[in-house]
């Protein structure tokens, strides 16, 4: 049975289409990715799905309920988003989670156990008392989680759980999320770009691209797709074999020579990529925990208005997003020698 249901959904912002004619149905229980680069549309989606906006055009039914605007309270009180940037207030984790909760006028009692319920999910036991803005990104990131958790809602959504977490925090957000899909039956939908995310976490999986669906399948079907790279507009996807040096760090060696420390912990013949946003750009060699820099040449410069695209030959292409600011800043020309810097996280497995 749907939980959701998307007829000819359209979302304008003024000229800018965000979304064009989107259909699709979410299954009650399942976990649904959406995958896709930066200004795909994956958070417009989900925040329509969430109703937190209202579509310019087209129909949505939510939980068997054809959702007019005057409709939107009750899908948000059914449904949470956890929004990428995480937002806690200025107070205790405890009292971060129980805000939520106090709204809707539960027990003292409850509420505790609710709270402790949630920390226990994110493996934050014993972190009730501390103070939200006081942990690590990864750990607030966490809280998040929680806090959304103890609503107990029909249905979450995720807008790029773990990125630029460390492994550690993916690990225990991902099997957060597996742990309520299996044990309350929650829907969940993901809009994230990780793809080895979304192929271990979801059943089916959607391709979103300049606000249209380019693919909707089983995700074993779609990351089977030969063309994946294209489909996804995501760059820089390469191919190596990677190993487990003598001093206990992954690395993958490309076709063409070149390694990339990475932190994925497996060995043989793998495909990873690394997102063009996650690349630092540098004239000289910088100080830094990153374990891969490579020194290189601009052979191509491309205009994307507030955004600079760079093409960077080290011996291996990679694709590297600035600010149009950044850029000008660092009055880059083609031609000129630059350093790239990523950190070993920073490199994901397809």
């Amino acid at each position: 049975m749907e939980m959701i249901i998307l007829q000819s959904i359209t979302k304008n912002y003024d000229e800018i289409v965000a979304l064009d004619n989107i259909n699709l149905h979410v299954m009650k229980g399942e976990v649904f990715s959406v995958i896709g680069s930066n200004g795909s549309g994956k958070t417009t989606l989900l925040r329509i799905m969430a109703g937190i906006e209202n579509q310019t055009a087209g129909t949505m039914f939510f939980d068997g309920k054809k959702i007019h605007k005057e409709d939107l309270g009750e899908v948000r009180r059914k449904g949470t988003l956890v929004f990428q940037k995480t937002s806690l207030f200025n107070t205790t984790v405890n009292r971060n989670i129980a805000y939520g909760l106090k709204l809707r006028k539960l027990s003292r009692k409850t509420i505790n156990q609710t709270v402790k319920e949630s920390l226990n999910i994110v493996k934050l036991e014993g972190y009730g008392k501390r103070l939200a803005n006081s942990l690590s990104g990864g750990e607030q990131q966490r809280v998040a989680l929680a806090r959304a958790l103890a609503l107990n809602t029909n249905v979450l959504f995720l807008d790029e759980p773990t990125a630029n977490l460390d492994p550690k925090n993916v690990s225990i957000v991902e099997e957060a999320i597996m742990r309520i899909n299996r044990e309350r039956e929650t829907t969940i939908v993901i809009a994230t770009h990780n793809m080895a995310q979304a192929k271990s976490l979801s059943e089916r999986t959607m391709v979103l691209i300049d606000g249209k669906i380019q693919q909707i399948g089983k995700s074993k079907d779609i990351f089977k797709l030969s063309s994946i790279a294209d489909l996804t507009r995501i760059e820089n996807i390469f191919t190596g074999i990677s190993t487990i040096l003598k001093e206990g760090t992954p690395s993958v060696k490309l076709d063409n020579g070149i390694s990339i420390a990475t932190t994925i912990r497996q060995e043989g013949h793998v495909t990873l990529y690394i997102r063009p946003e996650d690349i630092i750009l540098s004239k000289d060699k910088i100080v830094s925990s990153a374990r891969n820099v490579f020194k290189g040449q601009i052979v191509k410069i491309t205009d994307l208005g507030h955004l600079v695209k760079l093409k960077i030959d080290t011996g291996q292409e990679f694709i590297v997003q600035i600010t149009k600011r950044s850029f000008e800043e660092m009055n880059l020309n083609i031609g000129l020698n630059i350093y790239l810097t990523f950190k070993a996280g920073s490199v994901h497995v397809v």
